[in-house]
């Protein structure tokens, strides 16, 4: 008789300790992967989808995780010895930012397999990279107004970079969503991958190229993040639902999550603080999920009326809701139901994150601050549209972005919450 699959989830990472098994929710953790051969259980597992507490570094059960919660989900064989684990989405981006917080660690950029060139003669003005990251600043000023005001507390340097990077992110989205985005085809694609490891390479195509190219010779910046994000375009272009959150964890990673990993080394860590790169990198994935299951959930009614659905089809169903639901665009109850889980969801990706912000260089966190407060309260305002996120578009007033400025700056003075953590 064939053995159904039973459903775990597992988390990276713990925000309490293992030994009461405690749980968000008053969910408790029960089970274990098996052990081989006498050795340690690696992963404590729940019963709760994305929201559960995992504990433990690899080969020290009942520890708590040094780094930043990153959720999970594994089909297990009940099989014992012989149980398959299929490895999610989540576990693949916690293996990127392995690889991103070594690469800070060891303060060591990306190897090009191409020698560093002289740029060419580009379109760029006379006055060089000056004016390119000029340019890049107006860019970032008329479309991330409250960011931008931000980076100003950073220093010259922090600044410009991240302006470079702002306006690569900005460029790449624009592919897929921008004016020209129905003209846009995969191979389009391909050769703007191309121009970006042309880009690593110091042999950038334009100006503002030549920005960022600049910015990855003074910060170990890797390459990966980047392709990851094109692959995410490249996602656009061809899928219109998902199957369940471990499918939209992924599209949410590729399109949002990748600037967390590719801003952190610019940031910088606080000099004072006690947090793992591995923790800070994490927090910042989280920011950048959170935010973006925030703008899927704003946009569902503007999604919709272009054919697609950023919502995981399982839970759809679970909530007794379907495609045609969406298209109706009508508020019921079962919808409002459907709505204030993943609100919560992405609250609890919005809570991991800011943790980690406390842990960035001081001058760094009112722009990140900023950012956060603000798209958190975008949920806000959904629930005060009474969930009505079909015909009316959540917004933040401009008197509230106002006020959130201070609040932000604020947040930005606080004590690294590591050294917070550890005081007696």
């Amino acid at each position: 008789m064939q053995q159904m699959a039973t459903t775990v989830t597992l988390l990276l990472g713990a925000a309490s300790s293992p030994g009461d098994g405690a749980a968000r929710d008053g969910v408790q953790c029960s089970r274990m992967l098996p052990r081989r051969r006498q050795q340690r259980p690696r992963w404590v597992l729940c019963s709760l989808k994305y929201g559960c507490l995992g504990v433990g570094e690899p080969g020290e059960a009942g520890t708590r995780s040094a780094a930043s919660p990153v959720y999970s989900s594994l089909t297990v064989s009940p099989g014992g010895e012989a149980a398959v684990a299929v490895v999610s989405s989540e576990q693949k981006v916690y293996d990127v930012v392995v690889k991103q917080a070594a690469l800070l660690k060891r303060q060591l950029r990306p190897q090009q397999a191409a020698p560093p060139a002289v740029a060419r003669e580009l379109d760029a003005p006379r006055g060089g990279l000056g004016e390119a990251y000029a340019r890049c600043g107006e860019i970032c000023e008329e479309y991330a107004k409250t960011f931008y005001l931000g980076t100003l507390l950073m220093t010259e340097e922090r600044r410009r970079a991240i302006w470079a990077i702002y306006v690569w992110c900005r460029r790449t989205d624009e592919l897929v969503d921008g004016p020209n985005a129905s003209h846009i085809t995969p191979q389009a694609l391909d050769r703007w991958e191309r121009r970006l490891e042309d880009l690593f390479a110091r042999r950038p195509y334009d100006m503002l190229d030549a920005a960022l190219s600049d910015t990855i010779t003074k910060f170990p910046i890797d390459i990966q993040p980047f392709k990851d994000m094109i692959d995410g375009m490249r996602t656009d272009l061809k899928k219109a639902r998902y199957t369940n959150f471990d499918e939209l964890y992924m599209y949410c990673y590729y399109v949002a999550g990748t600037v967390g990993l590719m801003s952190v080394p610019v940031m910088g860590i606080a000099p004072e603080s006690k947090a793992t790169a591995e923790s800070v990198y994490g927090a910042a994935l989280a920011l950048g999920l959170a935010n973006q299951l925030t703008n899927i959930l704003r946009d569902v009614g503007e999604d919709a009326r272009r054919g697609r659905i950023y919502l995981p089809q399982d839970e759809l169903a679970e909530a007794g809701l379907s495609d045609e639901d969406i298209f109706k665009g009508v508020v019921t109850d079962k919808w409002r139901k459907f709505m204030k889980r993943q609100i919560k969801r992405a609250r609890m990706f919005f809570e991991e994150a800011e943790r980690g912000v406390t842990e960035l260089r001081k001058e760094s966190r009112w722009p990140v601050w900023a950012s956060l407060l603000l798209y958190r309260q975008i949920l806000d305002e959904i629930e005060a549209n009474d969930y009505n996120n079909f015909t009316r578009r959540a917004y933040v007033g401009k008197a509230k972005k106002v006020l959130a400025l201070p609040v932000a700056y604020g947040r930005s003075l606080l004590l690294p919450y590591s050294l917070r953590n550890n005081q007696t």
